[in-house]
């Protein structure tokens, strides 16, 4: 598995996360060609393995920013599990937060488990001040997660066409939340 980045590996209870490589094409590839996972994220199928493999060899999320989005492993399986993390978007000058699994995960709590592991990281080690999180209005199911995360609604976007929300949280309350 080869990697160009500083992203160190991160652990969760049930989980590993790691940089995506290309050796992830085929997961990343299958796991897009679920129409119901994709329903809320305005994202489109790859065409082929080959498109998930030169997508995943153009990522530059870690070397550019220190973060990106990291393949989620199951620590029992090995399997690949779908992936989540923080991305920068330069642009905007902010980072967000990010997820997508296989649908067999769903309602496991994975994406709470993982996306809590991700802020601290960020937050903790990067020093990260804000960090975002976009849905789509639709899609409760994150909305519940942004949440869980203790993230707070901010105002309603348009996300692709479709009426969207931003959520938020800061270094600070992320700390509150951690001490319980």
């Amino acid at each position: 598995m080869t990697a160009k980045t500083n992203q160190p590996l991160l652990e969760t209870q049930r989980t590993l996360l790691r940089p995506l490589t290309v050796e992830d094409a085929n997961d990343f590839f299958s796991l897009n060609l679920d129409p119901v996972v994709l329903q809320y994220t305005g994202d489109k199928p790859f065409a082929d393995v080959q498109s998930a493999h030169d997508f995943l060899s153009r990522y530059d999320q870690y070397e550019k920013y220190g973060v990106g989005r990291l393949a989620v492993i199951d620590k029992a399986s090995l399997q690949f599990m779908g992936w989540c993390g923080l991305k920068y978007c330069p642009e905007k000058c902010e980072y967000d937060i990010g997820f997508r699994f296989y649908q067999k995960y769903w309602n496991n709590g994975f994406a709470t488990e993982t996306a809590k592991r991700c802020l601290a990281y960020g937050f903790e080690e990067l020093g990260i001040e804000k960090v975002v999180g976009r849905a789509m209005k639709q899609n409760v199911a994150s909305i519940k997660v942004l949440e869980k995360l203790g993230m707070s609604f901010q105002k309603v976007i348009d996300l692709d066409g479709e009426e969207g929300v931003v959520y938020e949280i800061y270094r600070e309350r992320n700390s509150q939340i951690a001490k319980g």
